[in-house]
């Protein structure tokens, strides 16, 4: 009797509210201690983002080495202010997984992709008896925030990030962040520190306005733009790998798969948001 293929290890696409600022320089002891008053893990990863072609409304990157994951901006509700502690923009986002096989260590930054190594503190607050409390991450399912602060470093430069991000229920996305915000910068960032949307933007923005990135652009000729992809029902004629294929894709090798992954995703978002007046906050 013949085996059952293998259930797709490819995730569902998750919502998420987010909010994250990046700072200039290392991490100071001060700012970790003032982070250490929550349970936390810690992980240190290298990501590795994809710059050029740019496309408008996606993030793309190989987490780790050994998932790529796409991302469709959905736009901004608003900001999240913490008066007199912090003010960032919102961005509201949609995320699917896809496994690859680990890029090559010595593969430096492949054309088009920009290497960041990030060493993150993470903490996780989810209701409680009607309150926002810190637990350690490994929870279940129920609506959450988690909270990161992460020391970066590319290029050579070393800069550093606190990061908020809300899953859930779509309508308890916004109550989720500002609640867990509340209780994050009820104590003030040390050294003066403020932040502001100035230094409010996600990592694929933040990549995108360092020097150099544009030095890149038209280096990946093999993924198609997003104008292109909505007009293609690629997704529906497409069979899907069998066996132990996805296992076999390596990101540097066969770039093709960021292409096939950003056509199922916009086809089925980036259309229904095209022409947005976001689309500029983005950019």
């Amino acid at each position: 009797m013949p085996a059952a293929p293998p259930e797709s290890p490819v995730t569902e696409g998750v919502r998420t509210l987010e909010v994250r600022w990046i700072f200039p320089g290392q991490l100071e002891t001060a700012v970790a201690g003032w982070f250490g008053r929550f349970p936390a893990r810690t992980e240190s990863r290298e990501d590795t983002y994809l710059l050029a072609p740019q496309l408008p409304r996606l993030s793309v990157k190989v987490r780790g080495g050994g998932a790529l994951e796409v991302k469709v901006y959905h736009g901004s509700p608003g900001f999240l202010a913490v008066p007199g502690r912090a003010r960032g923009r919102m961005q509201s986002w949609q995320k699917w997984s896809f496994p690859v096989s680990p890029l090559r260590p010595d593969s430096g930054d492949p054309p088009g992709w920009r290497q960041v190594r990030k060493r993150r503190r993470i903490s996780r607050f989810s209701r409680a008896s009607g309150q926002i409390v810190a637990h350690a991450p490994g929870l279940g399912e129920e609506p959450r925030c988690e909270v990161e602060l992460t020391e970066i470093r590319t290029r050579g430069q070393d800069w550093w990030s606190l990061g908020f991000e809300a899953t859930g229920p779509a309508d308890l996305l916004r109550s989720e962040l500002q609640a867990t915000a509340a209780i994050v910068f009820a104590q003030a960032l040390p050294g003066g520190v403020e932040p502001s949307p100035d230094n409010s933007r996600s990592y694929a923005q933040w990549l995108s306005r360092r020097p150099g990135a544009g030095s890149d652009v038209g280096a990946l000729k093999t993924v198609p733009l997003p104008s292109q992809l909505v007009r293609r029902p690629v997704c529906q004629a497409r069979p899907r790998p069998t066996g132990n294929a996805r296992s076999d894709i390596t990101a540097t090798d066969h770039i093709e798969t960021v292409g096939l992954a950003c056509e199922c995703m916009a086809e089925a978002t980036y259309a229904r948001s095209a022409g947005r007046a976001e689309d500029a906050q983005y950019r």
